[in-house]
């Protein structure tokens, strides 16, 4: 056997054996380079004729996973800036909100903080993805900031009813936008399983993190209304005036 079909069975087995880059990657914003596992029948076959006594382990085809297109990384990257951004504002509405509600209702004091920690814990989640896969902040962190703390405060000074409505408000628009998120990426999965890719597992854990926090953000709501949200006056305006903000604050949020 010579060194120079040595070499290049060396070289084709490596190949084989590359492994499949990981369908998430540390940042969505940045371009996926297509991976090289697959080698060409010709070469196969003379890396198993230059030893025939070698095995060589074929790719497993339910591991491989598909890489984002494009629109895929950018629909990610908008999912966890706007995400961050509601609940920095979700914390800044309760921490305006608790001081002048508590010091007029003192029962009120451990349903704020049970749902003030729940919101922070959402914020610290996302500062965590948003920093591990490089996604860029919004850039009206201050205005959102303003505007949240504006709006916790107004309405707790207008009386707990309209506290509550704000919350009613708030957690009906982002429950609404939390599930427009987890049907948008399940959906993406199935396509995948259908063109028998595989799911990586970043991906589902995200999934699971957006169904819990979702949840926790709709036990708000259902908080919000026993405690006579309904009951704040004018209801249909001042809840309908927070949700078209909410919505217009996450437009702007996933493009800015």
């Amino acid at each position: 056997m010579s060194l120079q079909r040595v070499r290049g069975a060396r070289i084709v087995r490596r190949a084989l054996h590359t492994p499949f880059y990981d369908i998430l990657t540390p940042t969505f914003s940045h371009p996926i380079r297509r991976h090289l596992s697959n080698t060409t029948p010709k070469n196969h076959a003379t890396a198993v004729s230059a030893n025939p006594t070698s095995s060589v382990d074929p790719p497993n085809p339910k591991s491989k996973r598909k890489p984002l297109t494009k629109e895929q990384r950018d629909f990610l990257s908008a999912a966890l800036r706007v995400n961050q951004a509601g609940e920095l504002a979700a914390t800044l509405i309760y921490t305006a909100q608790t001081p002048p509600l508590v010091n007029a209702h003192p029962h009120l004091r451990p349903l704020m903080a049970h749902m003030y920690a729940q919101e922070e814990g959402h914020f610290d989640t996302f500062n965590s993805l948003i920093a591990k896969h490089r996604v860029r902040p919004t850039a009206l962190y201050p205005l959102w900031s303003v505007m949240a703390t504006g709006l916790g405060w107004s309405t707790a000074v207008m009386g707990r009813e309209a506290a509550m409505a704000c919350t009613e408000a708030v957690e009906t628009e982002i429950g609404g936008h939390y599930n427009n998120q987890i049907r948008t990426l399940l959906e993406m999965f199935e396509q995948w399983e259908a063109e028998g890719y595989e799911v990586g597992e970043e991906l589902q854990s995200l999934v699971k993190t957006l169904r819990r926090i979702r949840d926790e953000e709709l036990e708000h709501l259902d908080h919000a209304v026993d405690n006579d949200a309904k009951k704040a006056e004018p209801h249909w305006l001042l809840t309908g005036v927070i949700r078209l903000g909410c919505r217009g604050a996450i437009w702007v949020s996933e493009r800015v």
